[in-house]
């Protein structure tokens, strides 16, 4: 952020390589559990006796049900717990429900999780997982007699059916179903909106984005609960086991979950070598790049990009202000002379623009605000550039997607002369506070 627009007013580190390896170990060993007994770091959401931390939701808006008065909300809620009891049981350790009346909900909010949980489907069912109480892990009937061959079921259970058409991970990636009268079993990733299911120990969809269904192109909220569908047929459940993903570990698998190919270092992690501008205003720290405080400027790669993807991690401190210069000509205030900068700010900051919160295409276009993690952490960051098109996506989530050609209406009224420049530098914007870089990657997507 610019300073003068500013209005005054988690976990321990794991090696990456050894994440990688156990994040593979364990969908390669995909096994369903048994006797109610979660593996270790899951907890079990159901205690096979009663619905203990569950309630009924039916397919409802969440966020109309969250701005509703808390006392109406309580009410809804009781009304749908009495529909609930008409129509779901505990049958030997095993949750079942007739096929009919409202979901089954988690009392707890969950946001990156890994979910594990069996399910037995019967001819003619149709079902699903809802995450963060949106539409959903398909469940299905496969076969012809089915009848719904027409709507992908002859795809199998497993994708987001509810994505667009031809969007990725709304159809399987395999037909992975067991027969009827045989338990099936999900291993469900959820970082951000990103999706990973395993279905019987075959991978059926790889990091999609689950679409907003009730916001289209707008990010998933943060968080929300767990929601086991039911449509028609009696469907059984057991052995639900949940484990939330914390923050640095989040980060590894979205930067190994990604496209890795044609990404280069554009920081060696010892010094500003391929960097030019005032660097002597940044140190590098424990492998980062950090602005030094009361420091600034913009400090840049000596390479010039086009079309580019870049990806890196960031941390903040409480009210820290830089931003990442875009196609910067070397010269000049980036978020004016540059194509823009995409701002990197505390999104806890008060008193500001719209187009002044992280991730914003500063002055220009503003970006979704909330999806960073508690300052002091380290957050994930992929940044496309196609043309007068940017795209940011952090910690899974897509936060700006928009078109600086289209803009004509800029904070201040202030111009942005830059802003149509097809090429230019990729650096950091310090503004006095000591924010942190690592894991500096650029791929060029232009045919240089």
């Amino acid at each position: 952020m610019r300073n003068d627009m500013l209005l005054q007013p988690w976990r321990r580190f794991v090696p990456f390589a050894v994440l990688t390896l156990a994040f593979s170990l364990a969908f390669a060993d995909d096994k369903p559990a048994t006797n109610n007994a979660p593996p270790k770091g899951f907890t079990a959401l159901f205690n096979g006796k009663d619905f203990t931390g569950w309630h009924g939701m039916p397919h409802q808006d969440p966020y109309k049900l969250a701005a509703l008065p808390e006392a109406d909300r309580k009410a809804q809620i009781e009304k749908w717990n009495d529909d609930l009891k008409k129509h779901w049981k505990v049958e030997n350790g095993e949750i079942v429900n007739d096929g009919n009346g409202v979901y089954l909900t988690t009392d707890k909010e969950f946001g990156d999780i890994e979910l594990l949980i069996d399910y037995k489907m019967y001819p003619k069912g149709d079902s699903g997982i809802y995450l963060k109480a949106t539409p959903q892990v398909q469940i299905w009937d496969y076969t012809k007699e089915g009848g719904k061959w027409n709507l992908g079921a002859d795809k199998g259970s497993g994708g987001l059916w509810n994505n667009s058409p031809g969007a990725p991970g709304k159809d399987p990636l395999e037909l992975a179903d067991k027969p009827f009268g045989e338990w099936n079993h999900f291993r469900i990733l959820m970082l951000g909106d990103r999706v990973t299911v395993h279905l019987n120990g075959k991978l059926v969809v790889k990091h999609a984005r689950l679409e907003n269904f009730w916001k289209r192109g707008l990010p998933l909220p943060v968080k929300g609960p767990i929601q086991l569908q039911t449509h028609g047929s009696e469907i059984r459940w057991r052995n639900v086991y949940v484990r939330e993903i914390p923050g640095d570990e989040a980060n590894k698998l979205l930067r190994e979950m990604s496209d890795k190919k044609g990404y280069r270092k554009v920081f060696n992690g010892e010094d500003f070598t391929g960097w030019a501008g005032p660097v002597e205003n940044y140190e590098v720290k424990d492998g980062s790049i950090v602005c030094k405080p009361r420091k600034g400027g913009t400090i840049h790669t000596k390479e010039e990009y086009g079309d580019f993807a870049a990806r890196l991690e960031f941390k903040l401190p409480k009210n820290g202000n830089n931003g990442l210069a875009i196609r910067y000509p070397g010269s000049g205030d980036t978020a004016y002379a540059g194509m823009c900068e995409l701002q990197v700010l505390d999104d806890a900051y008060k008193g500001i623009d719209p187009r002044q919160a992280h991730g914003s295409a500063y002055g220009m276009v503003a970006a979704q605000r909330g999806y960073q993690r508690p300052i002091g952490e380290w957050n994930y960051q992929e940044v496309t550039v196609k043309g007068s098109k940017i795209k940011v996506e952090l910690n899974g989530c897509v936060i700006l997607d928009c078109d600086l050609s289209k803009v004509d209406k800029f904070m201040a009224n202030s111009p942005h002369p830059g802003k149509d420049r097809t090429s230019g530098h990729f650096g950091f914007a310090g503004h006095n506070d000591p924010v942190a870089f690592r894991n500096i990657e650029i791929k060029r997507l232009d045919a240089k």
